[in-house]
C-alpha cells in the first residue's frame, strides 16, 4: 500500500513539474500522430470537392460547387508557401483561382489574369496561419515556441489549448480535443497593413473523417473574421495522394495572360 501511496506521489509530481513547454510540444506532437503521423506528413496531395460558402456580416453573399486541389511541395524556406492550390467552382470547374509560391491567378476561358496583390497577401496570411497547414508543413521551422495555456471547456467539449509562436512573433492559438487529439478552433489576428487596425480571425474543424492512407481531415471548416462569419465549406468526398501533376497548377504557354485588374 505505502509503495503504491508513493509511486501515485511520484506521477503527480512529475506531471506538476512539466513544463508549459513540454505539455504544448507534447499535445502538438498527439494531434500530429491523430491526424495520421507520418501518413499525414508526408501526404503528396489532397482534393476536397463540395460546396463553397461566402458571407459578408453574417448574410450569405455567394455559394457554389467547388472542388480544391493542393500539392505539396519539398521546398523550405522562411515566408515560403510550401503548397499549390487551385480553387475550381461550378459544375464545369470552368472557372479556378490559381494560388503557386509567390503569386496567384483568375482562370477563365478567357486567359489567366494576375490577382492584385492585396488577395495574394491575404491568402499567404491566412494558410501560414491555418493550423493543419502548420502542423503539415511548418512544424521544423526554427524558432517555432509551443506553450500550453492548460485544459478548459469549448463548446460542452474538453479541450487541451496550446499557443503556437513562430520567429516572428506571430501567435496562433489551438484548441485540441481532450480524447480525439484533432485540432477543434484556432484563432489570431493581425493588423491591416494600411490601416493598422486590428483584425481578429478564427476558424472551426469538425466532421473528421479518415480519407485514405489513415489520414484524417474535416469535413466541415468554417473562418470568421472580428466575430463574423466570412466562409464556410462543406466537403462531399476527401482524397489524398491521387498523383496530381504539375500542369493542374501551373499556367500553360497557350494560355493567353490578362493585364491585371486596374
Amino acid at each position: 500500500m505505502r509503495g503504491l501511496l508513493s509511486l501515485c506521489l511520484g506521477v503527480a509530481a512529475l506531471a506538476h513539474a512539466e513544463t508549459n513547454a513540454a505539455r504544448g510540444k507534447r499535445i502538438v506532437d498527439a494531434a500530429v500522430e491523430a491526424l495520421g503521423g507520418e501518413k499525414f506528413l508526408q501526404m503528396e496531395d489532397r482534393i476536397e470537392d463540395g460546396r463553397a460558402y461566402s458571407f459578408y456580416r453574417e448574410r450569405l453573399t455567394g455559394l457554389a460547387k467547388a472542388k480544391i486541389y493542393t500539392r505539396y511541395l519539398n521546398a523550405a524556406g522562411k515566408d515560403l508557401i510550401t503548397q499549390r492550390e487551385r480553387q475550381t467552382f461550378g459544375k464545369d470547374e470552368d472557372y479556378a483561382i490559381l494560388f503557386l509560391e509567390d503569386k496567384a491567378y483568375e482562370v477563365t476561358f478567357r486567359g489567366a489574369r494576375p490577382l492584385p496583390d492585396e488577395r495574394w497577401n491575404r491568402y499567404v496570411l491566412s494558410t501560414r496561419h491555418n493550423v493543419l497547414y502548420l502542423l503539415r508543413n511548418r512544424l521544423k521551422e526554427p524558432g517555432m515556441i509551443f506553450e500550453s495555456r492548460g485544459s478548459d471547456v469549448w463548446q460542452n467539449t474538453p479541450v487541451e489549448i496550446v499557443d503556437i509562436t513562430d520567429a516572428d512573433n506571430n501567435v496562433i492559438t489551438v484548441y485540441f480535443h481532450a480524447s480525439t487529439k484533432l485540432p477543434l478552433r484556432e484563432t489570431w489576428f493581425s493588423r491591416d497593413p494600411q490601416t493598422k487596425e486590428k483584425n481578429d480571425y478564427s476558424s472551426i474543424f469538425s466532421k473528421y473523417r479518415d480519407v485514405g492512407d489513415g489520414v484524417m481531415w474535416p469535413f466541415n471548416i468554417v473562418s470568421y473574421r472580428n466575430g463574423d462569419k466570412v466562409f464556410e465549406l462543406f466537403s462531399d468526398s476527401v482524397t489524398v495522394n491521387k498523383g496530381l501533376t504539375d500542369e493542374m497548377f501551373t499556367i500553360s504557354g497557350k494560355t493567353k495572360i490578362l493585364p491585371p485588374q486596374d
